[in-house]
Protein backbone atom coordinates (compact mmCIF):
# COMPACT_ATOMS: atom_id res chain seq x y z
CA UNK A 1 0.00 0.00 0.00
CA UNK A 2 1.51 3.33 -1.09
CA UNK A 3 1.96 6.06 1.52
CA UNK A 4 1.44 9.42 -0.14
CA UNK A 5 3.92 12.18 0.62
CA UNK A 6 3.71 15.95 0.84
CA UNK A 7 2.81 17.91 -1.30
CA UNK A 8 0.27 15.39 -2.68
CA UNK A 9 -3.21 17.03 -2.54
CA UNK A 10 -4.83 13.96 -0.94
CA UNK A 11 -3.04 14.91 2.28
CA UNK A 12 -4.91 18.24 2.35
CA UNK A 13 -8.34 16.72 1.72
CA UNK A 14 -10.95 16.29 4.44
CA UNK A 15 -11.84 12.60 4.98
CA UNK A 16 -15.48 11.55 4.93
CA UNK A 17 -17.13 9.70 7.83
CA UNK A 18 -17.47 5.94 7.49
CA UNK A 19 -21.16 5.13 7.25
CA UNK A 20 -20.89 1.34 7.11
CA UNK A 21 -18.11 -0.92 8.37
CA UNK A 22 -18.03 -3.43 5.54
CA UNK A 23 -15.39 -5.72 4.01
CA UNK A 24 -13.82 -2.79 2.15
CA UNK A 25 -13.25 -0.94 5.45
CA UNK A 26 -11.93 -4.11 7.13
CA UNK A 27 -9.49 -4.65 4.23
CA UNK A 28 -8.45 -0.99 4.39
CA UNK A 29 -7.70 -1.37 8.11
CA UNK A 30 -5.65 -4.55 7.56
CA UNK A 31 -3.68 -2.93 4.73
CA UNK A 32 -3.10 0.24 6.76
CA UNK A 33 -1.75 -1.76 9.72
CA UNK A 34 0.60 -3.63 7.41
CA UNK A 35 1.78 -0.37 5.77
CA UNK A 36 2.27 1.30 9.16
CA UNK A 37 4.55 -1.49 10.39
CA UNK A 38 6.38 -1.77 7.07
CA UNK A 39 7.18 1.97 6.99
CA UNK A 40 7.85 1.75 10.07
CA UNK A 41 5.57 4.12 11.95
CA UNK A 42 3.38 4.32 15.06
CA UNK A 43 0.26 5.66 13.36
CA UNK A 44 -1.38 6.04 9.97
CA UNK A 45 -4.48 7.83 8.70
CA UNK A 46 -6.46 6.71 5.66
CA UNK A 47 -5.63 9.98 3.82
CA UNK A 48 -2.00 8.93 3.87
CA UNK A 49 -2.81 5.88 1.74
CA UNK A 50 -5.06 7.86 -0.60
CA UNK A 51 -8.41 6.87 0.92
CA UNK A 52 -10.62 9.72 2.12
CA UNK A 53 -12.36 7.84 4.92
CA UNK A 54 -12.15 8.72 8.62
CA UNK A 55 -10.04 5.75 9.74
CA UNK A 56 -6.82 5.73 11.76
CA UNK A 57 -4.61 2.91 12.97
CA UNK A 58 -1.95 3.28 15.62
CA UNK A 59 0.45 1.29 17.69
CA UNK A 60 -0.67 -0.06 21.04
CA UNK A 61 0.88 1.94 23.86
CA UNK A 62 3.03 1.71 25.84
CA UNK A 63 5.62 0.80 23.21
CA UNK A 64 6.50 -2.43 25.00
CA UNK A 65 3.24 -3.85 23.64
CA UNK A 66 4.44 -3.49 20.05
CA UNK A 67 2.39 -5.48 17.64
CA UNK A 68 -0.97 -4.66 19.22
CA UNK A 69 -2.37 -2.15 16.72
CA UNK A 70 -5.49 -0.19 17.55
CA UNK A 71 -8.14 1.23 15.24
CA UNK A 72 -10.48 4.21 15.48
CA UNK A 73 -13.17 4.82 12.89
CA UNK A 74 -14.72 8.30 12.76
CA UNK A 75 -12.46 9.46 15.62
CA UNK A 76 -12.93 12.75 17.40
CA UNK A 77 -11.23 14.43 20.30
CA UNK A 78 -13.79 15.23 22.97
CA UNK A 79 -11.48 16.54 25.72
CA UNK A 80 -8.02 18.07 25.51
CA UNK A 81 -6.00 19.45 28.40
CA UNK A 82 -2.50 20.63 29.17
CA UNK A 83 0.40 21.19 26.80
CA UNK A 84 3.32 19.08 25.70
CA UNK A 85 6.02 19.90 23.20
CA UNK A 86 7.69 17.03 21.42
CA UNK A 87 9.58 16.32 18.23
CA UNK A 88 7.25 14.93 15.57
CA UNK A 89 7.88 13.36 12.23
CA UNK A 90 5.50 11.89 9.69
CA UNK A 91 5.55 9.11 7.11
CA UNK A 92 4.04 11.61 4.65
CA UNK A 93 6.48 14.46 5.37
CA UNK A 94 9.79 13.04 4.26
CA UNK A 95 13.11 13.81 5.93
CA UNK A 96 11.79 16.34 8.40
CA UNK A 97 11.06 16.51 12.11
CA UNK A 98 10.16 19.48 14.30
CA UNK A 99 8.95 20.33 17.77
CA UNK A 100 5.18 20.64 17.93
CA UNK A 101 3.07 21.70 20.91
CA UNK A 102 -0.12 19.73 21.47
CA UNK A 103 -2.47 18.82 24.30
CA UNK A 104 -0.76 16.52 26.80
CA UNK A 105 -3.95 14.70 27.79
CA UNK A 106 -6.90 13.92 25.54
CA UNK A 107 -10.02 11.85 25.47
CA UNK A 108 -11.00 10.50 22.06
CA UNK A 109 -14.12 8.75 20.88
CA UNK A 110 -14.75 6.65 17.78
CA UNK A 111 -15.77 3.21 16.64
CA UNK A 112 -13.76 0.01 16.78
CA UNK A 113 -13.62 -2.50 13.91
CA UNK A 114 -16.88 -4.06 15.03
CA UNK A 115 -18.72 -0.74 15.12
CA UNK A 116 -18.74 -0.43 18.93
CA UNK A 117 -18.35 3.05 20.39
CA UNK A 118 -15.06 3.34 22.23
CA UNK A 119 -13.64 6.14 24.32
CA UNK A 120 -9.99 6.26 25.26
CA UNK A 121 -7.90 8.55 27.36
CA UNK A 122 -4.38 9.22 26.23
CA UNK A 123 -1.36 11.03 27.60
CA UNK A 124 2.02 12.00 26.26
CA UNK A 125 3.11 9.98 23.17
CA UNK A 126 -0.27 8.30 22.67
CA UNK A 127 -2.04 11.68 22.95
CA UNK A 128 0.39 13.19 20.44
CA UNK A 129 -0.08 10.25 18.06
CA UNK A 130 -3.89 10.43 18.17
CA UNK A 131 -3.92 14.19 17.62
CA UNK A 132 -1.44 13.84 14.74
CA UNK A 133 -3.51 11.13 13.00
CA UNK A 134 -6.86 12.86 13.55
CA UNK A 135 -5.30 16.04 12.11
CA UNK A 136 -4.54 14.05 8.94
CA UNK A 137 -8.24 13.23 8.56
CA UNK A 138 -8.90 16.98 8.53
CA UNK A 139 -6.20 17.70 5.94
CA UNK A 140 -3.79 19.09 8.54
CA UNK A 141 -0.11 18.12 8.68
CA UNK A 142 2.25 18.53 11.63
CA UNK A 143 4.17 21.15 9.63
CA UNK A 144 1.04 23.32 9.90
CA UNK A 145 1.79 23.57 13.64
CA UNK A 146 5.30 25.00 13.20
CA UNK A 147 6.38 28.55 12.41
CA UNK A 148 5.85 29.83 8.89
CA UNK A 149 9.62 30.38 8.58
CA UNK A 150 10.44 26.75 9.41
CA UNK A 151 7.64 25.56 7.13
CA UNK A 152 8.86 27.67 4.20
CA UNK A 153 12.45 26.46 4.69
CA UNK A 154 11.19 22.86 4.59
CA UNK A 155 9.13 23.53 1.44
CA UNK A 156 12.13 25.15 -0.25
CA UNK A 157 14.40 22.20 0.63
CA UNK A 158 11.76 19.72 -0.56
CA UNK A 159 11.24 21.56 -3.85
CA UNK A 160 15.00 21.44 -4.48
CA UNK A 161 15.12 17.75 -3.65
CA UNK A 162 12.17 16.92 -5.94
CA UNK A 163 13.80 18.89 -8.76
CA UNK A 164 17.06 16.98 -8.28
CA UNK A 165 15.31 13.60 -8.29
CA UNK A 166 13.39 14.52 -11.48
CA UNK A 167 16.65 15.55 -13.16
CA UNK A 168 18.33 12.25 -12.29
CA UNK A 169 15.35 10.13 -13.44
Amino acid sequence: MKIYTYPDPVLRAHAEPVKKIDNDIQNLIDNMIEAMYEAPGIGLAANQVGVLKRVIVFEGFPREKKGEPQVLINPEIIVSEGKISSEEACLSVIDYAADVTRASHIKARGLDRQGNVVEMEAEDLKAICLQHEIDHLNGVLFIDHISSLKRSLYKKRLKKRLKESEASA
